[in-house]
């Protein structure tokens, strides 16, 4: 793919998918403070290879990602690293809805009765952006949830923390060509009563190749070492 910049935006309730060339950034805009944004990420010439949650947490420490962190696949290479982030913290844990949780937490919002406002779900939506690219329902893997706060109380209990992204932004660079897909639709813990997600601004630009220093490459040691792996690649 040739290099180019892009900007449009993510509307309430769409799936979207595109191949991020490597040294491309693609940043989400949530000027609402209300959204979350599922994300699902795989090596685009080779797609069995995708984000791998429990390699990514793992290998740097933490239970949610943010700017410094990157989006490790299940070989050890990095898919995406996170270069910005005034929102500071996404949820890694908590999974997707799907059409059943959305038709008990909102009711039914059918095409016939909605047509474009209609309830669209994180599960179909990316089934259906997986197609486009000739994968499945076996592609379905953990997911990011961008803009989201989820906290583990001391009890036990999970927690969504609502009105944690007003105006935030995160930017996202691709470290290899990586097939982003995304789902502008209700996080499955949002205790909303409406469905109403908001829309999300997209950019896409090219950027410079990270350096020696790059704060991803040097936040973990691990880190190093799979962006050794990732650049040693044709």
């Amino acid at each position: 793919m040739t290099d180019y910049d892009h900007a449009e935006t993510l509307h309430p309730g769409q799936g979207w998918s595109r191949i991020l060339p490597r040294h491309h950034t693609l940043t989400l805009s949530d000027p609402s403070g209300r959204a979350s944004v599922a994300l699902f990420a795989f090596r685009a010439d080779q797609p069995l290879e995708r984000y791998n949650m429990s390699d990514t947490l793992k290998a740097q420490h933490t239970a949610f990602l943010t700017a410094g962190r990157v989006l490790m696949s299940d070989m050890g290479h990095v898919l995406l690293s996170i270069t910005a982030d005034s929102c500071g913290w996404h949820d890694t844990l908590s999974g997707h809805q799907d059409a059943e949780e959305s038709l008990a937490a909102y009711g039914p919002g059918t095409y016939q009765t909605l047509r474009n406002q209609r309830h669209r779900n994180t599960r179909d939506n990316a089934l259906v952006e997986f197609a486009k690219h000739g994968l499945g329902l076996r592609d379905l893997h953990a997911n990011v949830n961008l803009f989201t706060k989820v906290v583990v109380e001391a009890s036990g209990a999970v927690r969504f923390v609502p009105g944690h992204a007003a105006g935030a932004a995160i930017t996202l660079r691709a470290e290899m060509p990586v097939l982003v897909v995304l789902s502008n639709t209700p996080h499955p813990l949002n205790p909303a009563p409406t469905y109403d997600p908001p829309a999300v601004e997209l950019t896409i630009h090219r950027v410079p190749p990270p350096g020696l220093d790059d704060p991803c490459r040097i936040s973990r040691p691990e880190n190093g070492r799979a962006f050794a792996k990732t650049e040693a690649l044709p």
